[in-house]
């Protein structure tokens, strides 16, 4: 009972501390972005996180937020060897001495989660032990349930409305939060970025040590090696710079369009050059893409490559999640004056972070937000473009992607190319069709899920039963220009029984797509009438 108290004496606490906050910067005289960085800052580490997750959002929030939220730091102090040595201990059952033959005290590094020490194990191997900090978990649940309390005390929801929506950035953070906070989570994400890349002899993981991993505590191989960014002193020892920063790009696109499992967090520290290899490290961040994700992805880069403005638009619209109330004309309008900037410009010139920042922020004018592998991803390629570019200027990471998944689709899936090219033939051919030819197209999309119907009443007084009648004749329509296409391809064929030299089923194909066209012509007249 006494500890129940003491918790909730501790949260009432925490509560005056948010709310004593929040009203020190008088948040109810409104926020802007400078604003609500320094209150995150002032609010701690649990909020510095969730500021950290929010500047990756630019379909989310505005470019101007974005941009003063990636100013957050973590400055956390470093847990005391006392507290180090009873999380260990605890988690092995055993004095920390008995697990290692040596630790050092002094941290690599501390951030809100944990920290990071070097040691030996009693083998000799030369390991980095990352510890996570004592009831993290609880004080970051009871922070989220607690800024939920303020902001309905605060009536937050109705200041920060046009900013952000709270409760989905709470929910994504502690979402993400948990996942980082079970480092066996973050090994197994390491042995399945091993086993991906198994066939490039210049990417290398570290080895983790399985048998001193738990939930709180990861052990890996220590990788000494160069930081990717120390050009100096790689030259020094050999290595061609150009050839680091081509690779590094390569895989990356290759973590994206090929494996649907990348990389969330490629800043220079998380990056070694050991025994000419490219060493990725830290794999608590990490992203994945369903297969339909990167097959719209491969798309995407296709699409921008050759100034597909529909595909482009169509890409968004399945990837973003929307009330459906899109203005699709509008959005067309802007997706076009994006590629309309692009299109002429060299690929060496774009830079893949402008591109992709513009791309969100036109996503966020429209209401369009993105889920959070797609999220995770923007922020990815915006990080790994400028760690790219701090190892070769010149380098162009749009060039790359263009020529990886050119190279791909052509390589491994050349019977879809043909099919492709068939059609596209077949399209030209039949130029004095076009309506039967657009009407595949259509029933293309939505085979595969892919069409959306953007629709615009004007006025409210429109009865629904007009607005069923004019489905009703849009699938009429068709299903009879269906009907008339595939009769007519039988026709090709010398399928028997016939009728009148032409296939049975053409036959009875064409009296229906006739007789539906006959119903469709005589209902609009009818309609016409009426309407006079």
């Amino acid at each position: 009972m006494s500890q129940n108290n003491e918790n909730t004496l501790s949260g009432k606490r925490r509560l005056a501390q948010i709310v004593g906050i929040l009203r020190k910067h008088h948040i109810s005289q409104g926020i802007d972005p400078v604003k609500f960085r320094e209150i995150l800052e002032d609010l701690g580490p649990t909020f510095v996180k969730i500021g950290q997750i929010m500047a990756s959002r630019q379909d989310m929030f505005s470019a101007r937020y974005c941009n003063e939220l990636v100013k957050l730091r973590d400055s956390v102090a470093p847990m005391d060897n006392k507290t180090i040595r009873q999380v260990i201990e605890n988690e092995y059952g055993c004095k920390l001495e008995e697990a290692f033959e040596y630790f050092d005290w002094k941290p690599l590094g501390s951030a809100s989660i944990a920290q990071v020490h070097q040691a030996v194990l009693k083998n000799g191997q030369m390991i980095v032990v990352k510890i996570q900090r004592p009831n993290i978990y609880e004080m970051m649940e009871r922070d989220i349930s607690l800024v939920r309390k303020a902001a309905k005390l605060l009536k937050l929801n109705d200041i920060l409305g046009n900013v952000v929506d709270l409760n989905i950035v709470l929910d994504e953070f502690w979402e993400t939060a948990k996942e980082e906070m079970d480092f066996l989570n973050e090994a197994q994400n390491a042995l399945r970025f091993k086993q991906l890349n198994r066939d490039l002899k210049y990417i290398g993981v570290p080895h983790i040590e399985m048998a001193y991993t738990t939930s709180k505590v990861l052990v890996m191989e220590y990788i000494e090696g160069y930081e990717v960014n120390d050009l100096d002193t790689l030259s020094d020892a050999g290595y061609d710079i150009k050839e680091i920063a081509s690779k590094l790009a390569e895989n990356y696109i290759k973590q994206i369009v090929d494996d649907g499992f990348f990389h969330a967090d490629p800043h220079p520290g998380n990056l070694r050059i050991r025994d000419g290899q490219i060493v990725w490290i830290d794999f608590g961040m990490m992203g994945n893409l369903s297969r339909s994700d990167k097959a719209l992805m491969k798309e995407a880069v296709l699409a921008i490559g050759r100034n597909d403005t529909q595909k482009v638009v169509d890409v968004i619209l399945t990837l973003g999640n929307h009330d459906g109330h899109v203005d699709y004309t509008r959005f067309y309008d802007d997706i076009e004056v994006f590629m309309n900037r692009y299109v002429t410009a060299d690929l060496i010139s774009i830079n893949l972070g402008d591109l992709v920042q513009e791309l969100f922020a036109i996503a966020h004018k429209h209401k369009i937000s993105m889920p959070k592998g797609i999220s995770m991803l923007a922020r990815g390629l915006v990080t790994i473009e400028s760690t790219v570019m701090a190892i070769d200027p010149h380098m162009s990471m749009v060039e790359i992607a263009t020529n990886h998944v050119m190279n791909h689709v052509s390589k491994n899936d050349p019977q879809k190319e043909l099919t492709n090219l068939l059609r596209q033939g077949y399209a030209a051919t039949q130029s004095s069709m076009q309506i039967p030819s657009q009407v595949s197209e259509l029933m293309r999309m939505m085979i595969k899920g892919r069409l959306k119907v953007n629709l615009e009443l004007m006025e409210s007084s429109v009865p629904m039963t007009m607005l069923n009648h004019m489905v009703n004749k849009l699938v009429v329509g068709i299903v009879a220009a269906g009907l008339l296409m595939a009769s007519s391809m039988l026709c090709m064929t010398d399928m028997t029984p016939q009728v009148l030299g032409i296939p049975a089923i053409g036959f009875i194909g064409y009296l229906t797509a006739v007789g539906l066209g006959i119903w469709l012509l005589l209902t609009v007249i009818k309609e016409r009438r009426q309407r006079k």
